[in-house]
């Protein structure tokens, strides 16, 4: 396995410990590749939930530039919901997992399949 493929297969254990979400394989891939070369960097790799600018930028470049939604309190809202699932007291959450909640939360699958 490449790195990218561990990291994918770290993302879907995440997202079945964490979430209880049995992560469909191909838009976790394709959410993956998506963020580039920064899976591959520990600070870009994760989001700070504590972090307003952080959590600004999710909700800016991706459920905005990306999925094309609509700047409304929900997209925060949801934000806090995701990152509140994560635990506070976990500090590696990973922007794959993230985007990934958010794309199917949000019913976007189709801006990656």
């Amino acid at each position: 396995m490449n790195q990218r493929e561990v990291l994918i297969q770290r993302y879907a254990a995440e997202l079945q410990e964490k979430f209880n979400v049995k992560p469909n394989m191909e838009l976790l891939t394709k959410v993956t590749i998506g963020l580039g070369p920064s899976i591959y960097k520990p600070d870009a790799a994760t989001v700070s939930g504590s972090d307003p600018s952080e959590l600004n930028r999710v909700k800016t470049n991706f459920l905005i530039g990306k999925l094309g939604l609509e700047d409304t309190s929900v997209l925060d809202t949801t934000i806090a919901k995701i990152m509140e699932a994560y635990g506070q007291s976990n500090r590696n959450k990973y922007r794959a997992v993230i985007y990934y909640l958010l794309t199917l939360h949000f019913n976007k699958e189709s801006v990656y399949l």
